[in-house]
């Protein structure tokens, strides 16, 4: 028996951010993943840098794109790759294929996904 406290199937609806980008979330009280997708790659640049108190472990589900961390450096990521960015670390993507999914996880909460 399923308690009802456990959420199945409760994930938001896609919310658009941007011309081609979009994302969806499913959170407990503590624990927050989000599906990113990127469909207007490829990109010619960078996104412009961002950082966010939050701890942030991604998945990539699909696509190819570079990551770069602010005073670290650059990598290529592909479907399959899995990294992580601790909390304030200035961080940004390019995206290299028309279509590019990303699974992300945040601890704490992004209150300002789920309450725009």
């Amino acid at each position: 028996m399923i308690e009802k406290h456990v959420l199945i199937d409760s994930a938001s609806d896609w919310v658009h951010i941007a011309p081609g980008l979009r994302r969806k979330l499913i959170h407990t009280a503590n624990l927050m993943q989000v599906v990113v997708e990127f469909s207007n790659g490829p990109a010619s640049v960078p996104d412009p840098f961002h950082d966010h108190p939050h701890e942030q472990v991604s998945y990539v589900a699909e696509g190819e794109l570079i990551l770069f961390i602010q005073g670290i450096g650059e990598k290529t990521l592909r479907q399959g790759d899995l990294f992580a960015i601790p909390s304030g670390i200035p961080h940004t993507v390019q995206i290299l294929t028309p279509v590019v999914r990303i699974i992300d996880s945040f601890t704490p909460l992004r209150e300002e996904f789920i309450n725009p």
